[in-house]
């Protein structure tokens, strides 16, 4: 299964802070994946409605929406870091 990590504000819309999932096969890319948690509820819908406030690392690296999946990765889900 594939370990999803929320952070900040992603974390509070969706109100947990990690979970196991098994997607559809379908789901191959970082994009898909998105689109899927969308179907999951309306916490989702919102926590992912503008993917633009998303950054997304797979296994620890920073990657972009295009990024495969295979189904076993930890992919962590966060707004970009602000300075200050």
């Amino acid at each position: 299964s594939m370990k999803l990590l929320y952070f900040a504000w992603v974390r509070q819309q969706i109100g947990i802070d990690e979970e196991y999932v098994s997607p559809p096969k379908e789901v191959n890319c970082v994009t898909s994946l998105i689109t899927w948690l969308r179907t999951r509820g309306p916490r989702y819908v919102k926590a992912f409605e503008d993917v633009s406030a998303i950054r997304v690392a797979i296994n620890y690296e920073l990657v972009d929406f295009d990024a495969k999946l295979n189904g076993d990765e930890e992919v962590a889900l966060f707004p970009p870091v602000t300075g200050g």
